[in-house]
């Protein structure tokens, strides 16, 4: 399904909704007390702003009466969409967001991969996989990236740990373009850049991916990702902790100022590395 006739289908997802809400005599209030969730998040599924997880749908089914359609409907949406079904709600979220602050332990974070990193990251996860289906990925994850190029993009600081800089993921010619790709995006303030040296030693959520996303009117939300799964958190508490663990990293990172020479160090012994082959 084209991105167009996804955004109409939620469209229809959202005018459906407001159609048996009112049908019921239920204001948003009404309908998001049922559902556990606020009456402006009700107000953002009918205008098809944010799209809402499985348990909501199944529970909005149950407080309309409406037999399971609001479920289907979610089904064959998230079914036909860009992106694994344990990321899409993340990826919705993600061009919402007024703020993404993230911790990258092993890995360049995808909004900031170029095309061959990220070919090389999909063809190492799906080996097996047809040049038609990894395609399919990298084009998911590229149109990820245009939302560092809006006016209205987020403030996006990311902490990498060095790994991130020296794992040679798709060959040094790669490297040394991704990295160059980076610290290019740092230089031109799109990104807030701090890298987490070896030298650091342990630290807080060691190993563990984390990416923080505030909005403007609704809480903060966390992402994090294992083996073929993620998880969004949003209860008030514990995404507390999390900022904690994430300020922690923060500041245990080089500097931004000391950040971009190291990273374009890496960049460069990788250049020499490329050319001596």
């Amino acid at each position: 399904m084209a991105n167009g006739s996804r955004q109409a289908a939620w469209e229809f997802f959202g005018a459906e909704l407001k159609r048996r809400r009112e049908d019921a005599g239920f204001t948003q209030v009404d309908l998001g007390t049922r559902v556990f969730v606020s009456g402006g998040y009700i107000g953002q599924f009918e205008q098809a702003i944010r799209k809402p997880q499985l348990d909501v749908a199944q529970r909005i089914d149950d407080a309309l009466q409406t037999d399971g359609i609001f479920e289907r409907m979610w089904r064959k949406l998230i079914k036909d969409q860009t992106y694994t079904e344990y990321f899409a709600h993340a990826a919705e979220l993600e061009r919402l967001a007024t703020e993404i602050c993230e911790y990258a332990p092993a890995v360049i974070p995808g909004l900031l991969q170029t095309r061959e990193y990220a070919q090389a990251m999909f063809l190492a996860g799906n080996p097996f996989a047809a040049d038609e289906y990894i395609e399919e990925l990298i084009k998911g994850r590229m149109e990820r990236t245009r939302v560092l190029k809006d006016a209205t993009r987020p403030v996006y600081w990311v902490v990498l740990h060095e790994t991130a800089l020296r794992v040679p993921v798709g060959g040094p010619a790669v490297m040394a373009h991704q990295l160059d790709h980076i610290a290019a995006m740092a230089r031109e303030r799109k990104v807030l850049l701090q890298v987490l040296p070896f030298s650091a030693g342990a630290h807080p959520a060691m190993g563990k991916m984390m990416w923080l996303m505030e909005f403007e009117d609704a809480p903060p939300t966390v992402y994090t990702e294992g083996v073929f799964s993620g998880s969004l958190l949003d209860e008030p508490a514990l995404v507390k902790r999390i900022r904690a663990s994430y300020d922690h990293i923060r500041a245990a990172a080089l500097s931004s100022e000391a950040s971009l020479p190291l990273i374009e160090s890496a960049a460069e012994d990788y250049r020499r590395c490329a050319s001596s082959t």
